[in-house]
């Protein structure tokens, strides 16, 4: 009942009001960022959604324009207005336009790029039977300082034990892992040795390691 139609009340409720108070700092970012390179204001990227439905995420955009996500040769290259969005995790306001489309929850297993649902087995591939969220279990517990098998069981868990109380408690483990600003930008070194780590499983089953 909870997950189904509760959750989704509040998801749409707090979005639409987010997005009202938030009109006016959210104009302000817009316009910093196309001063900076004129390019464009936001950043859309194919992401795997619930039940591994493609979506197309929205973010502010924090890289530079020519910036090529699946390019592991060269690190991302970052505005100077991108720097401060993605330590401060600003640049995830925009996705509460997911969240009234229904694509996204304000909590639950972040959307990842879609190679990396590509490379998992069928019991990695639980941690999509609910909507993403802009944050999960696996973000407030460590963000990108938990290796891709870590964040994995994290967000399985959370999955299997989904309820009201299971999302305040991330909602408050989050705002100490933000305030933190520990382990918050994922740089491309950091997917590429998650994919090579899903790409190279040995064993097809994924032992979940205590939470």
């Amino acid at each position: 009942m909870y997950a189904k139609f509760v959750k989704r009340f509040l998801d749409f409720f707090f979005a639409v009001l987010l997005l009202i108070l938030f009109a006016i700092p959210m104009l302000v970012i817009a316009l910093a960022i196309k001063l900076e390179d004129h390019g464009p204001v936001f950043f859309r990227q194919e992401r795997t959604g619930k039940n591994g439905k493609v979506f197309k995420l929205i973010k502010f955009r924090s890289m530079k324009v020519d910036n090529d996500v699946h390019d592991f040769k060269c690190e991302d290259k970052h505005t100077k207005v991108g720097n401060f969005l993605r330590k401060t995790s600003l640049d995830e306001i925009p996705q509460v336009l997911n969240i009234i489309k229904g694509e996204m929850s304000f909590i639950g297993p972040r959307p990842w790029i879609t190679d990396y649902y590509e490379n998992m087995n069928a019991h990695q591939r639980e941690r999509v039977e609910v909507r993403p969220g802009i944050t999960g279990l696996a973000q407030a517990k460590g963000r990108n300082g938990l290796t891709i098998f870590e964040k994995i069981n994290y967000d399985i868990h959370y999955v299997k034990n989904i309820s009201f109380r299971e999302d305040v408690k991330v909602i408050l483990l989050t705002i100490g892992t933000v305030l933190s600003g520990k382990n918050a930008d994922a740089g491309k070194s950091t997917i590429k040795n998650e994919l090579d780590a899903l790409k190279s499983q040995g064993n097809p089953s994924l032992i979940e390691e205590r939470i």
